[in-house]
């Protein structure tokens, strides 16, 4: 099973309700967000402290009050300047989520084909923004009979407020957002996800980004912060920090199951990233709150 996946694969809720809710803190697994891309919106409200978003290689940093909208296919990650960063994600569905209001269906369909790109930073100018978005998490959160009229009622308030302060920009129709670099380096992330428990050299993934390996390090850089051994190695103890949240397992079994042949190597690799050893993260992570 693959715990972390660049291109995500699991169910935003359910086919009738497909909307998932994340909180996360500091001993969350997923609280480093690794780069990643979906077929789903994200709506991410920063709560305390700083967030570094990186968005299709360009990188910006964003503080308690911000509420970031995510287009599908957008290729993003991040991580929270310190401690003190406390944030939510709402992942959605928008054409599964609305397939029946035929009212807004012309302007859903423009969002969904990019003739509309929402503004990525929505509350810069607009603070009512992170009202509605602190009462679409609470409904989430809380799960309260009738939670999923409420989420859909912010959802509706959401876009409307963003089509009345046109907080997005018109694209011609059929107009071609992604390249050819983008592309390749979603085909890398998905190898990634497929094989980090394997042996990979950077040879392996310049082949599969169609570069020289010199050429594919320093885009790979510019575009995750990251060369592509480092990225591998973080991305595999992200792995790592789920399975020791999740299973009961041990930390040799986990070393072996990321991609690591030698146990030491795994702690020492493990400690440089997150600044604790396994062990400790495990009597961090299983303290009762």
């Amino acid at each position: 099973m693959k715990y972390l996946d660049y291109k995500e694969t699991r169910n935003q809720g359910t086919f009738n309700f497909p909307i998932a809710f994340y909180h996360e803190m500091p001993h969350s697994p997923r609280y480093y967000m690794p780069y990643h891309w979906h077929y789903h919106y994200e709506l991410i409200r920063i709560l305390s402290g700083s967030f570094h978003l990186t968005l299709n290689g360009t990188t910006r940093t964003c503080e308690a009050g911000d509420v970031i909208f995510i287009t599908d296919g957008t290729l993003h990650g991040g991580n929270p300047a310190d401690t003190t960063c406390v944030y939510d994600c709402v992942v959605f569905d928008l054409g599964l989520l609305f397939k029946e209001n035929h009212v807004c269906s012309k302007t859903i369909k423009d969002i969904e084909k990019h003739n509309i790109v929402i503004h990525t930073l929505l509350s810069e100018d607009t603070p009512e923004i992170f009202s509605v978005a602190a009462k679409l998490c609470d409904a989430l959160s809380g799960k309260e009979n009738g939670y999923e009229f409420m989420t859909q009622a912010c959802l509706f308030e959401l876009f409307s407020i963003i089509i009345k302060k046109h907080l997005y920009e018109e694209k011609q129709v059929g107009e071609n957002l992604g390249s050819e670099r983008l592309t390749s380096i979603k085909n890398v992330l998905a190898y990634i996800s497929e094989n980090y428990d394997s042996n990979i050299s950077l040879d392996n993934l310049a082949r599969i980004a169609g570069m020289n390996p010199k050429y594919f390090c320093r885009y790979f850089r510019s575009m995750t912060e990251r060369t592509p051994i480092d990225y591998l190695n973080y991305y595999r103890i992200e792995c790592a920090c789920e399975m020791l949240s999740t299973k009961d397992i041990t930390i040799k079994e986990v070393a072996i199951s990321c991609g690591f042949n030698d146990e030491s190597y795994f702690i020492k690799t493990f400690h440089k990233y997150k600044g604790i050893t396994p062990k400790q993260f495990i009597k961090t992570e299983f303290v009762p709150t």
